[in-house]
């Protein structure tokens, strides 16, 4: 998929409204090599993903050896709306906890009590932590008015040549 194509898709209002979401679900084989797909926040930066976990998170591991990943980022609601990223995961680690993590965690409805409490513990937990970073390399909205999955589209097509024919 062209750097272009992927912006286009990137760029359209849904898919910016769920770039804003707070979670995603990050796809990765693991170091046994079976699959693993995790809940993870994220935020978005305009051009990269940015995720962050624990220096001794078991898929730092694994992305270490193949740092392919897809990433799925959706609604609840009928119909679904389906953000599909797949790219390439670089890892930073960083001393200290990262803005992102302060950011997407900021998401959450506390009070501002609540937030002092929750950021002091967090600070006395990590001594630093990894940012996942992920460019996009493909991407796919799908909303089922203007989007539908690969294998939908493809049935539509055929029902229109049996129609034809």
């Amino acid at each position: 998929m062209e750097p272009t194509e992927i912006t286009e898709v990137l760029n359209r209002p849904i898919s910016q409204d769920l770039l804003a979401r707070a979670l995603t679900r990050l796809a990765y084989v693991a170091k046994d090599g079976t699959p693993r797909c995790v809940p993870i926040g994220f935020t978005w930066n305009g051009s990269e993903l940015v995720l962050c976990t624990a220096k001794n998170a078991p898929k730092l591991h694994a992305l270490r050896q193949n740092p392919m990943v897809a990433l799925t980022i959706d609604t609840e609601v009928h119909p679904p709306k389906t953000l599909l990223i797949r790219g390439r995961a670089e890892l930073d680690t960083v001393d200290g906890i990262p803005d992102e993590y302060v950011q997407v965690n900021g998401s959450y409805e506390m009070t501002p009590e609540q937030r002092v409490e929750w950021e002091a513990e967090v600070r006395s937990l990590y001594d630093g932590m990894v940012r996942i970073v992920i460019t996009p390399t493909w991407a796919k909205l799908i909303d089922f008015e203007t989007t539908l999955p690969s294998a939908v589209e493809e049935l539509i097509r055929q029902r229109a040549e049996r129609q034809r024919a």
